[in-house]
């Protein structure tokens, strides 16, 4: 198997984050954990993954602290996995993402679900970058700054 290479001292943030997240198995197991699964069991039987496969990445996820181990809270000897508040960080990657799909998916009409705001019932709105007086902004609005 080969080295994955490193990007935890690029200096571009995008590396940075790419590197802590790690990949695709990563970003999924992150999403069952904002839907609510917790055991090891849970994640291998939605993510169909393969144990071995799913143990690396869940220590990988623990030592980049985006996720966090505590007892089972039903009191069994098992332990659940819970998102930290680096992880829950994560959210508005996941939504940008899952809308990414939305609006450029060959096939959208295959998405099975939509995310809606829990007390109304109603579709979340489309994430909108703005500049910090409240003007949207599109990529030919940005530039790079040294710090």
């Amino acid at each position: 198997m080969v080295k994955r290479t490193s990007f935890e001292d690029d200096p571009c943030p995008i590396a940075r984050s790419l590197d802590a997240i790690g990949d695709w198995w990563s970003l999924l197991i992150i999403r069952d954990a904002f839907l609510g699964v917790r055991r090891f069991s849970a994640f291998q039987r939605s993510l169909g993954m393969a144990k071995n496969i799913l143990t690396v990445r869940l220590r990988a996820l623990v030592e980049r602290g985006i996720l966090a181990t505590e007892p089972a809270s039903d009191g069994s000897p098992y332990r659940d996995y819970v998102l930290t508040p680096k992880g829950r960080g994560l959210f508005p990657i996941l939504v940008a993402l899952r809308q990414w799909s939305e609006e450029f998916d060959e096939h959208p009409e295959e998405i099975a679900t939509v995310l809606v705001d829990r007390a109304r019932r109603r579709p979340v709105r489309k994430l909108l970058l703005c500049a910090d007086d409240g003007t949207p902004l599109a990529p030919e609005h940005t530039t790079l700054a040294p710090r």
